[in-house]
């Protein structure tokens, strides 16, 4: 189910049981894909949190995230969200 959701999450899908966020980055190449993974590698770092599932192949990435109390989205769980998104344009 989608919700409205600021400008920094459009093209995430939020879904409700459970709760997660749900986005596809797509990517031209496959060392786009690569430098993606690597860049979400050392931001999950900085934030020290990981996605719950991350599934990916020659020009993918499916990245689907729960909220960090496991009920409720809060600003934290939609920046780092945001951030995300945000690599994946650099990428391009």
């Amino acid at each position: 189910m989608n919700f409205d959701m600021s400008d920094e999450l459009q093209g995430w899908e939020r879904r409700d049981k459970p709760p997660t966020l749900y986005r596809r980055f797509s990517f031209e190449r496959y060392a786009q894909t690569r430098a993606f993974l690597d860049a979400l590698s050392v931001l999950c770092d900085e934030f020290k949190r990981h996605p719950q599932n991350i599934s990916f192949g020659t020009t993918y990435v499916n990245v689907t995230l729960e909220p960090t109390d496991d009920k409720v989205f809060a600003s934290q769980d939609e920046t780092f969200a945001a951030r995300i998104s945000a690599l994946a344009e650099q990428g391009k």
